[in-house]
């Protein structure tokens, strides 16, 4: 066998190895359509080259990719390449910073080598398509990678956090889940300090370091519903409560997750949570939605409603 044949079957293989956790030498000598021995070559080929190819014995066992000392070449095929294309050219307008470089980057490296056809498929995608991203904050990717390891090691993190009015104080929290809304990004944790869970905004975090303090994980809300309650109503002075005659997906297709939190209700209804700092300004809002509103709290919300309705009638000459 040529030395081409025998470089083409060991990249096939890593590619195999790559595609899911653990193959048997059978089920590889069979897509390979060579014997065990020449699989068991071709692993200490793989090895040889830098990539650590694990062996488990016995019944369920087989050979897996571990993680090595580098990247091993991505080999992918027709469908995973255009959806990584198009996924780095989102990523390229992301809210962690630097990332958006290193996106492009890595799309300039996928379309240099990518087939003729499938770059017309993703150019066709990126002409077609238009993304509709409000002002988002860059959060430094160390920062992120800081609490993900936190939160995956249950160790305790300290900062210094500004707060809303302008004063920045030490936290130290058990961190559980970061989650992003699209424009921010939020850490849910608890605060050792004030006995209770939190959420944070990474924007609002200085001179954030994990300890080697490990905790006990304990029961806690559901991170997304938590940081979404905290970033709709908490920040505001205002909470409104609205029963809108619309299904909740309905609903949800026009208020974003940070704006508002939609509830299953009854009979075709669901109800809106949203924060403001302005009753008039709610008022707007929910009246754009162009469904039967009716407003549960709070009353001054009627109030600021029927004013604008006033002023509506006014300007139309019908008041």
């Amino acid at each position: 066998m040529t030395v081409e044949a025998t470089t083409e079957r060991v990249l096939r293989m890593l590619a195999l190895l790559q595609r899911r956790p653990s193959w048997t030498a059978t089920e590889l000598a069979a897509e390979l359509g060579v014997t065990d021995r020449s699989v068991r070559r071709d692993v200490e080929r793989l090895r040889a080259l830098g990539y650590p190819v694990h062996a488990s014995p016995g019944v369920g066992g087989g050979y897996q990719l571990g993680a090595g000392t580098r990247l091993p070449p991505l080999l992918l095929d027709d469908e995973e390449a255009i959806a990584t294309a198009v996924s780095l050219r989102l990523a390229s307008g992301g809210t962690v910073a630097g990332a958006g470089e290193a996106a492009l980057r890595a799309l300039a490296k996928l379309d240099q080598v990518m087939p003729p056809r499938l770059r017309a498929e993703v150019r066709a995608v990126h002409g077609a398509t238009e993304t509709l991203v409000g002002p988002g904050v860059e959060i430094d990717p160390e920062l992120l990678v800081t609490l993900a390891r936190a939160c995956r090691d249950a160790v305790r993190v300290r900062f210094r956090y500004a707060g809303r009015d302008g004063g920045e104080y030490e936290r130290t929290v058990e961190p559980v889940r970061m989650v992003a809304t699209g424009r921010r990004w939020y850490l849910m944790a608890w605060d050792v300090d004030r006995d209770d869970w939190r959420t944070f905004r990474l924007d609002r975090m200085r001179e954030v370091a994990a300890t080697t303090w490990r905790f006990r994980a304990r029961e806690h809300p559901d991170p997304v519903a938590y940081v979404q309650r905290s970033v709709t109503a908490a920040p505001y002075r205002y909470l409104a409560r609205v029963r809108v005659h619309a299904r909740p997906d309905q609903v949800r297709e026009l208020v974003p997750p940070q704006v508002g939190r939609v509830e299953d209700d009854r009979d075709g209804w669901c109800v809106l949570v949203v924060g403001g700092e302005d009753l008039e300004w709610l008022a707007v809002h929910v009246a754009r939605l162009r469904f039967e509103v009716e407003v549960l709290e709070p009353p001054e919300l009627r109030e600021a409603a029927a004013l604008l309705a006033r002023r509506l009638a006014a300007m139309t000459g019908t008041g």
